[in-house]
C-alpha cells in the first residue's frame, strides 16, 4: 500500500481537524515546560555571570527565561495541529521586535533561548539540556579569557602649551588614539587605555598638569559614539 500523503488527504476534512491536545499529554506539556524553565534559569546564570557591558540588564535577563518558556509553548502548540502550524507562521510573521541591542552577544543568548525552547517544545530534551550546558561552557570560557585588564576611554581636555606634557603622562601607560579634535585653543584628546585592577592614580596626574582643563575615565565596552 502506498503511505505517501498526496495533497487531497492534506484537505480533508478529517486530516485538518486533529485535537490541540489529542496527541500531547498533559505529563509531556507539564515536563517540557519545566525543563524550559529549567534552560532559562540556566540562560540566566550564565548571561548574569558572563556580562561585561555597561549596565546590567536584570529585565533582559528574565525575558530570556520568559522566551524560552514562550518558545517551547508555541512549538508544543503547532506541533500538534497542521492548521494551527500554518496560521501561527502568518501571526508571527506581522511581529516586529524593534528594541535595539547594542551588545551582538546580547542577539547570540536570545537565539539560545530560542533555540533551547524550539527543541524542548519539539520534544527533544537530551538535545535541549545537553546543547545549553555545552554552550553556557563555551560562553563562560570565551568571556573569561580577557583577563584582569578593563578597557577605558580617556578624554582630555586641555590648551595647546600642555600637548606636550600630556604626551609624557600617555607614554606610561597603554593606549591607543581614538579621536582629535580641536577647537579654537582647545584640544580634545580621545585615547583608548588598557588598564589592570583599579589603577586610576594617573587620572590626578593628569588633571594637575598646567594646561589641562578637565580629565574624564569612561568604561568602553566596545560601543563608539561620537
Amino acid at each position: 500500500m502506498n503511505n505517501q500523503v498526496t495533497i487531497n488527504d492534506v484537505l480533508k476534512k478529517s486530516f485538518l481537524e486533529q485535537g490541540i491536545f489529542g496527541k500531547l499529554p498533559l505529563q509531556n506539556i507539564i515536563l517540557g515546560m519545566l525543563i524550559a524553565f529549567a534552560i532559562g534559569l540556566f540562560i540566566f546564570y550564565i548571561y548574569k555571570k558572563t556580562f561585561r557591558g555597561v549596565v546590567y540588564s536584570h529585565n533582559f535577563n528574565v525575558t530570556l527565561i520568559l522566551m524560552t518558556m514562550i518558545t517551547t509553548l508555541i512549538i508544543m502548540t503547532i506541533s500538534t495541529n497542521v492548521v494551527l502550524s500554518l496560521g501561527m507562521v502568518g501571526a508571527l510573521s506581522i511581529v516586529r521586535f524593534r528594541t535595539a541591542i547594542k551588545d551582538p552577544l546580547d542577539v547570540i543568548f536570545m537565539f539560545w533561548a530560542i533555540s533551547g525552547g524550539i527543541t524542548t517544545g519539539a520534544g527533544v530534551y537530551s538535545l535541549a539540556i545537553l546543547g545549553s550546558l555545552l554552550i553556557g561552557l563555551v560562553v563562560f570560557i570565551m568571556t573569561r579569557k580577557r583577563g584582569k585588564d578593563f578597557i577605558f576611554l580617556l578624554v582630555i581636555h586641555h590648551d595647546e602649551s600642555a600637548a606636550d606634557s600630556i604626551k609624557y603622562q600617555l607614554a606610561k601607560l597603554k593606549h591607543s588614539l581614538k579621536s582629535k579634535i580641536v577647537r579654537n585653543d582647545i584640544t580634545e584628546l580621545t585615547v583608548e587605555l588598557k588598564i589592570k585592577g583599579d589603577n586610576t592614580a594617573f587620572v590626578h596626574q593628569l588633571s594637575a598638569v598646567e594646561g589641562v582643563r578637565d580629565v574624564s575615565l569612561i568604561n568602553y565596552n566596545g560601543d563608539y559614539a561620537a
